[in-house]
């Protein structure tokens, strides 16, 4: 795939997006999904150059870029820094090789140390994830995994259960993970190795230094508004009556055509009136700290009855802590946030 052809098709994406962002500051952009570090520094120069020109980015925007160890070469990163971006993710997920190669990862443990090292030299902040739960995985495994990454002081980490995702290999030929019980108790020592580190954890799969929670992240968590660009992109965007979820065209070479062409949308929904509600709840209760409660009505333009029955029954279950002003899950609503999640979910419509 030319790099020119997609950063064209990137940008004739924008342009015809542009209508919909007028008067909006950006706070964050995220060079992420596939790998992203494939692409040249020059070119990512060139994207973000392009972005710049034609949108109003905020003085300290939050420029995020993901990187594949795989794809590290000595200086590359320093380069991507030059460029622009602000923000490294490394997408290392294990430190163990034979974890990498069940996972199917193209890089090994001495470039997943090297990519780390860099990123600690080049980025003041910098972000690692790291799977757990993996097949045969034991605690001392985890131990392992989590003390090195902890030894490069990284200031955020996220750090995911593995979940077995529907087309894949894994779903076909399912591997024996850790049972509940086990993924409990590494999880309880991720919070203790991470909590001594000095992370916080701010969300369920964040952790991070003061001053280095992802603005992106967080703002997704917090039911805001973004725009997706490229292959596969997903969008949210509310407008005074109405808030609308876009698809971009998910094969590469497809997206280019549509897009220089025009029109990329493989998909623009209106998200309902009854779903509002749920989404809402769905990632704002990711957060650890929760939301306040007049971001509900800000961020849907709904009023707080719409969620008043599913608040009292997580209360009743202790599943959250609330005041006139903000609403949290509590440590018990943290273990059991699908449980919590589901409370608000819209009524089914039993007539069919």
């Amino acid at each position: 795939m030319p790099q020119q052809r997609y950063i064209d098709a990137l940008m004739a994406d924008l342009e015809a997006a542009l209508p919909l962002l007028w008067g909006r500051t950006i706070y964050s952009i995220f060079l992420g999904g596939g790998t992203p570090s494939l692409f040249s520094p020059e070119a990512i120069d060139q994207l973000l150059g392009g972005i710049r020109a034609r949108l109003a980015l905020a003085p300290a925007c939050e420029i995020t870029l993901e990187a594949n160890p795989g794809t590290f070469e000595k200086g590359r990163f320093k380069a991507f820094r030059s460029a622009g971006v602000t923000r490294l993710s490394v997408g290392v997920q294990s430190f163990n090789d034979d974890f990498l190669k069940v996972l199917g990862r193209i890089h090994d443990r001495a470039q997943a140390l090297a990519a780390v090292e860099e990123a600690a030299r080049v980025f003041d902040t910098f972000n690692l994830d790291i799977m757990y739960a993996l097949p045969g995985q034991t605690l001392a495994d985890l131990r392992d995994d989590m003390t090195t990454a902890l030894a490069s002081a990284p200031p955020h980490i996220s750090i995911y259960h593995l979940t077995i995702e529907p087309n894949t290999y894994f779903a076909k030929f399912p591997p024996q993970i850790p049972d509940d019980d086990s993924a409990y108790e590494m999880l309880d020592l991720i919070t203790d190795m991470t909590t001594q580190a000095g992370l916080q954890r701010y969300e369920v799969s964040a952790y991070a230094r003061p001053g280095h929670r992802c603005w992106h992240n967080l703002n997704y968590w917090q039911f805001g508004d973004y725009l997706g660009l490229g292959a596969g992109a997903h969008s949210k965007l509310s407008f005074a009556h109405r808030i609308v979820r876009q698809v971009r065209f998910r094969e590469p070479m497809l997206y280019m055509q549509k897009a220089l062409e025009g029109h990329c949308l493989a998909q623009e929904v209106q998200v309902t009136r009854a779903d509002l509600s749920f989404e809402f709840m769905l990632n704002a209760l990711r957060l650890k700290d929760g939301f306040a409660l007049r971001q509900f009505h800000e961020r849907t333009g709904l009023p707080l009855s719409a969620i008043e029955i599913g608040l009292q029954e997580a209360e009743r279950k202790g599943w959250i802590e609330r005041d006139l002003e903000s609403v949290k899950p509590s440590v018990r609503g943290f273990d059991f946030l699908n449980d919590l999640q589901s409370l608000f979910l819209p009524p089914q419509d039993e007539s069919n």
